[in-house]
Formats: C-alpha cells, structure tokens, sequence
C-alpha cells in the first residue's frame, strides 16, 4: 500500500494573551490507503486538533501535511474548501443532520456540494436504511441517524472518513453495527478511515494505531491481524 497521508514535524500551537498551548508538538506519520486507523489518546491529548488539521478545518503553525501528494497546509482558503468538499468525509460523535429534510434528503444535498453521481437509495441501502428513507431525523433512533450521517459522509465517494468520537452517543450494541460498518468501508471499498477515539478496546481491531499524549505522538502500533470490529470484548 501506499501513504495517502504524510504529517511531517506538525505543531500547532493556540495562544490567548500570555498563555500559550501546544495542541500539535512535532507530530510525524503516515497513513496508507485504505488503512482502518484508530487515533488513541485521553481527553486534551491532541485528538481532535489532529483530525481538524488533516480535515482542512484547522491550519497549521508550521510543519508539512500532505495528501494525495498535495500540500494542504499551503492551500488558500478556497482550495481547503475544495478539499474538504471532494476529499473529506466527516462523521461526528453528533449526527449534524438537517432536522426538516428527510434521510433521502439529507444525502442528496451533497449533489449540491460535489460533481458526483449519487443514489441517495443506493447509498442508504448500503448502511441497511432504504425503508427509511421518507423519515425524518426526529423519526429515527440514534444509530439510525448515526448511519445516515455516514451514508452522507460516503456518497460523496472521499478518500478519507474522518470520525470523532463516532459512537459515543450510541449503545454498546448499535456502536459496535456502527464500527462494524466502518471497518467493511475499509475493507471492500479502499476508503482510509481514521477514527478518534479513548475506547482502547478498539485497537485490536485497526490496521494501525496512533497513541497521542500532551500533543505529542506516544506510539505507532501497526497490526499485522486485526480483529474483527464484531469479535472484540465489549
């Protein structure tokens, strides 16, 4: 496999007045496509400042982030717009779906943001939702809303899903049909899914997993045979 996304020596640094934090201290790694990558660390350890960075919400202080071979800490602010519409799916812990349309609806609003072919019913068939397409979020369980959210993530077709924290609004059973879903998008479609998470039980089942404290990068565990998201100890 090769590296779709490289950070090289990234700091990111937040000042306000005299104090000054380091979210982001000389961070380097790679993560290959299609790779199922679990960013672990406690609370305040930099997970989600490294996931708004590589996802063009964030910028750097300096170092290098590259992806697909592009430099994207160099883009203009309509080139990250751009980015961020044709290479980045986000998922968060909180669906962020659009309460008055409904779950068909939801998904086609990204033909208004990207030039791909969608099948709003294709895509929801693919996370087990076509019957629910007519409903509203307000309608729908959490973990229904959770798997449109990742249904209008993917039908864009990204390169990568960026996930925060993607099942912990969710029960431990219909968070591991989540996780389970993700990790077969890894699998059977080739998209580089990276997931921030403090469940350390999830490890076993990555590819790869980054462990981040006090902003800094603690390890990188590759595994050779991941488990199953299904045969995990919950």
């Amino acid at each position: 496999m090769s590296a779709i996304i490289e950070f090289k020596n990234v700091n990111k640094v937040y000042k306000s007045g005299e104090h000054v934090l380091k979210a982001m201290d000389d961070v380097s790694f790679t993560i290959d496509e299609g790779e199922f990558v679990v960013i672990l660390g406690p609370s305040g350890a930099g997970k989600s400042t490294l996931l708004n960075l590589l996802g063009g919400l964030d910028t750097v202080t300096s170092g290098e982030i590259i992806v697909k071979g592009n430099h994207v800490e160099k883009f203009s602010d309509n080139q990250l717009t751009g980015y961020r519409a044709k290479n980045v799916g986000f998922i968060f812990q909180f669906y962020n779906l659009i309460p008055n349309l409904t779950a068909l609806e939801n998904i086609e609003l990204m033909k208004d943001i990207v030039d791909v072919n969608i099948n709003g019913l294709d895509v929801l068939d693919s996370v087990g939702l076509k019957d629910h397409a007519s409903q509203f979020p307000s309608q729908l369980s959490g973990g229904e809303q959770q798997r449109v959210s990742i249904a209008r993530a993917v039908a864009k077709q990204p390169a990568m899903l960026l996930c925060d924290e993607p099942t912990g609004a969710l029960d431990s059973k219909t968070g591991v049909l989540i996780l389970n879903l993700l990790q077969n998008m890894s699998n059977n479609s080739g998209t580089t899914v990276i997931i921030v998470t403090h469940n350390a039980i999830l490890a076993e089942a990555a590819d790869k997993v980054i462990r981040i404290k006090n902003g800094q990068i603690e390890s990188i565990v590759v595994n050779e045979n991941p488990k199953n998201v299904k045969d995990l100890e919950w």
